[in-house]
């Protein structure tokens, strides 16, 4: 396993929201799985959350949230990658075992969007890449240590019409030009370059995004 140096991000280049005013209490980041789902290769599928959710109200995002206990029982078709798992346990210490974040971004995606991987087996998780890894700064109310993942919709999807859920409202798929003129937040707005240009054929690394050392830190992770 080798990894890149870490660096420190130019102001435009900072993947979180400014904190808001005072000092929150530290608290520990939850783990969180996400899920991007591509169509034709231009198009992905996002969502808008409510106005009165305490967490990035109004802001569209992809489906994704917590990573519950029972996650990583779930049952699925075929299993990650080994580069993907490895790329999983990266990063410090990671607790959960690689296909737990795997199927929390499975399941949140069908509780959110409406939409279902994989038949009565399960998901096909091995169709699934793994894009980014974000720990939310210590200065925000409400923190999370989340794993993007990308996969073709086409590849994974027994349809492709997505459902409006409890937490996401209307839910459509966007051209990337579209998605990036949405009121994103800022790490959705990261990530979504980087879904961009691996799109576009480039081969990069997972970036690991993280507040280390007083300020937004990149590193870039290697299988």
């Amino acid at each position: 396993m080798t990894k890149t140096n870490d660096f420190k991000l130019n102001e435009d280049e900072k993947p979180f929201d400014p904190p808001g005013e005072g000092k929150p209490k530290p608290i520990k980041p939850r783990d969180a799985a996400t899920l991007i789902l591509v169509r034709g290769g231009r198009e992905v599928m996002m969502g808008q959350r409510a106005r009165g959710h305490v967490f990035m109200p109004d802001k569209w995002v992809f489906p994704g949230g917590r990573v519950d206990p029972g996650d990583a029982r779930l049952p699925a078709a075929t299993e990650l990658t080994p580069q993907t798992e490895a790329l999983l346990k990266q990063g410090g210490v990671v607790r959960r075992s690689p296909r737990a974040f795997a199927l929390a971004a499975v399941r949140e995606t069908l509780e959110e969007a409406g939409l279902k991987l994989g038949g009565d087996a399960g998901p096909e998780l091995d169709k699934l890449n793994f894009v980014a890894r974000a720990i939310t700064p210590p200065y925000r109310p409400r923190r999370f240590d989340a794993r993007f993942f990308l996969a073709d919709a086409e590849a994974v999807l027994a349809h492709d019409d997505p459902i409006a859920g409890e937490e996401l409202l209307h839910t459509r798929w966007f051209s990337l030009d579209e998605a990036e003129a949405l009121d994103l937040p800022s790490i959705t707005r990261f990530v979504l370059k980087e879904v961009r240009a691996r799109l576009a054929g480039e081969a990069i690394a997972p970036p690991f995004l993280r507040w280390a050392r007083g300020a937004h830190t990149l590193e870039r992770l290697n299988g």
